[in-house]
């Protein structure tokens, strides 16, 4: 779902913050799992860990390697730091990686995170790849008779990388193939991409080794756009993580299987794509599993992304519209307005049009220093409020249109306050002591029940 109907369209869930992902709503791994998939996540969590139940093996996961919180060493495999509203949490430190419920940091010591990511997710694929259906999974799979493939049941396996994420850290013969970037955070983070692109291709390795490739489906994808203070770039994008501009938000991904039809294979799609639509398009799309008590706002997009046509129309994609979010957080009301407001950070995409609306962040166009570029800095005023961009002519987003098209900007505005009506409270706890990782042998750990 969009974050405006689960309660978290303010901010990240923060180290310190009871807060998780609804229980009320059930995870891709739970429905995966009803239709008879092992279900297994490795890397990093970051969905809330506040109490056992928001943990990913209660979550609809079967096992679980990584770490809980956001983020932390890619050596020491510790975090550092707490809430930003927590002072006295500044100082914070503790241990953060589990095997599911176990705390085995101290046993990985020195070991680099994408490496021994990469070497749990393949010692999945191969123990899946010798196992049998066991009486549980039988017992999922009655229903499904498309989980039976040679005697196996089908496996999902969340694998989210750390990297490329602050802080900047990589075995140094990574960025011997870029000596030429003279900027130290830049040639780190290339040796961290490539680290990351030799373990994709190790996955792929395994995965052809065992047999299972001929039936896998890969999806790579992302979050969120680049940090540019932490070795990134967006660039000629505007804008970066934590802002609504397109450097911000826009991410690219690919889809690789021997099941995809030859006329899609190596084909760009350039359609409108959402996150939220992964859930409806794996889960009923690829697994014919139920959607069933589900309530989701993503599109089931997997017949279309097959479509063996070489030019797949907009006029024929289902997916239209992006509310990429609505922000309406204040530390004194706790009720949602009644009316959307352009002092809200807000934006939304229709077909081609892109509106935003008090937009918090930077706004520049920042190169990555190895360009020779200058930075683009914007000359809008500290009042402005409103933006319209016609992406398709101008993703870089300098053309603002919202004087100039008027009818498109007030029929944004309208979209937005009726997504607004149709939103659920803010959820936003504040931070709370009992989460200092002193209080729990120096770990990050679940401190309510």
């Amino acid at each position: 779902m969009v974050k405006i109907h689960t309660g978290m369209q303010h901010s990240i869930i923060w180290v310190a913050q009871p807060l998780c992902h609804p229980l009320s709503d059930p995870t891709m791994a739970d429905k995966l799992r009803k239709a008879g998939y092992a279900t297994h996540a490795v890397g990093k969590w970051h969905m809330g860990y506040y109490k056992k139940g928001c943990w990913p093996t209660n979550r609809g996961f079967d096992s679980f390697f990584g770490l809980l919180t956001g983020r932390g060493g890619f050596y020491t495999h510790k975090h550092y730091g707490g809430h930003p509203g927590l002072v006295d949490s500044k100082n914070w430190s503790g241990y953060d990686l589990r095997d599911n419920l176990e705390q085995v940091a101290q046993d990985y010591q020195g070991v680099y995170s994408t490496h021994l990511f990469t070497q749990k997710s393949q010692n999945i694929i191969r123990r899946h790849n010798r196992s049998k259906v066991s009486e549980q999974n039988m017992f999922r799979c009655l229903k499904l008779w498309s989980a039976f493939v040679m005697g196996k049941f089908p496996l999902f396996l969340y694998h989210s990388f750390q990297a490329v994420h602050y802080p900047l850290e990589v075995p140094p013969r990574y960025m011997e193939d870029f000596n030429y970037i003279a900027d130290e955070r830049r040639r780190t983070y290339a040796g961290m991409v490539k680290c990351m692109d030799e373990a994709v291709g190790n996955l792929t390795r395994t995965l052809k080794k065992t047999g299972l490739w001929n039936n896998t489906i890969i999806i790579f994808s992302s979050d969120n756009g680049a940090n540019f203070n932490y070795g990134g770039s967006n660039w000629p994008l505007r804008g970066m993580k934590r802002s609504l501009w397109e450097g911000g938000i826009k991410s690219v991904g690919f889809i690789a299987s021997p099941l995809l039809p030859k006329l899609v294979r190596g084909t760009v799609n350039n359609n409108l794509f959402h996150v939220t639509d992964w859930f409806p398009t794996l889960v009923r799309g690829v697994a014919r599993g139920s959607l069933k008590g589900t309530h989701l706002d993503g599109h089931n997009l997997w017949k279309h992304l097959l479509n063996k046509k070489k030019t797949r129309g907009k006029d024929s994609w289902p997916r239209k519209e992006i509310l990429h979010n609505i922000d309406p957080y204040s530390p004194i009301f706790s009720e949602l307005p009644r009316w959307f407001s352009i002092n809200f950070p807000a934006a939304i995409r229709y077909e081609n049009w892109k509106l935003i609306t008090s937009q918090i962040g930077n706004r520049s166009w920042v190169p990555p220093p190895e360009s020779g570029e200058n930075t683009i800095h914007s000359t809008d005023t500290p009042e402005k409020r409103v933006w319209l961009f016609d992406i398709s002519e101008d993703p870089k987003e300098m053309n603002d249109l919202s004087l100039e098209r008027t009818d498109i900007t007030y029929f944004l505005l309208r979209r937005l306050g009726s997504y607004l009506r149709g939103s659920v409270p803010i959820r936003y706890p504040g931070p709370d002591i009992r989460a200092n990782p002193s209080l729990h042998n120096g770990s990050f750990s679940d401190w309510i029940l």
